[in-house]
């Protein structure tokens, strides 16, 4: 479990730091000011679950029903926030509706909050 948490942070970090880049570069000149600010706390969330989850798979007693909680609720909760966000970022770029996705933000950010909370309980047992 370890390694996959390791792994996990690794890639969410590597793609935080492409995105980043992209968002810089090639989205810049295409996003609003708006769109291109929520695409970079996308980014922003993304690389901290990432160090988080380095942290964690370094660290933490996987042993632990709450380490391993914390890791399963940052990476989902990761995934559905960041990645909704760069969705509803690039929504008018794709030319697609993805409104649907407005809830799955708030509920991905839920899930990291929970995962934060499950690493207090495993640091309190």
């Amino acid at each position: 479990m370890n390694n996959l948490a390791i792994l996990t942070g690794a890639a969410f970090g590597t793609l935080a730091i492409i995105l980043g880049a992209f968002g810089a570069h090639a989205l810049k000149k295409i996003l609003t000011e708006d769109k291109l600010a929520s695409f970079e706390t996308g980014i922003k969330y993304q690389m901290y679950s990432a160090l988080s989850l380095l942290v964690i798979g370094f660290n933490a007693n996987f042993n632990l029903k709450a380490v391993q909680w914390s890791f399963y609720l940052i990476g989902a909760g990761t995934m559905l926030f960041s990645f909704s966000i760069y969705l509803l970022s690039l929504s008018q770029l794709l030319k697609t509706n993805m409104r649907f996705l407005g809830p799955v933000t708030p509920l991905g950010g839920l899930m990291m909050v929970a995962g934060w909370i499950c690493l207090i309980v495993s640091a309190v047992n």
